[in-house]
């Protein structure tokens, strides 16, 4: 897979990440901040690595399990693979704009 097809492969999944949501944050988890990186191997795996708002957070054991589906879901991914880290753990400053707009934080 050439450079240019990964980038429109990693394009095509954070497009999909756009679609799954915090149930308690009317945001998406990318607009969120809770998405940290997202790469693609030479041979089409995908690799997230993601967080939540809190550890305690009541979607940890289903939301990194959707991300995953998700990634999966885009047409030339091979594999995708969720890391759920806390290091650095997430804050508000993590936040787009379009997340502060949505909330009113601004």
């Amino acid at each position: 897979m050439t450079e240019a097809e990964r980038a429109a492969l990693q394009q095509k999944v954070v497009d999909a990440l756009h679609t799954v949501y915090d149930p308690e944050i009317p945001v998406d988890i990318y607009e969120l901040g809770l998405v940290y990186d997202v790469g693609v191997t030479e041979e089409g795996s995908v690799e997230i690595t993601m967080t939540l708002t809190s550890p305690l957070c009541p979607v940890a054991g289903s939301l990194p399990f959707e991300v995953k589906q998700k990634a999966e879901s885009v047409e030339g991914v091979r594999e995708a693979n969720v890391e759920l880290t806390f290091d650095p753990p997430w804050t508000k400053d993590r936040m787009s704009e379009v997340a502060r707009l949505e909330l009113g934080l601004f």
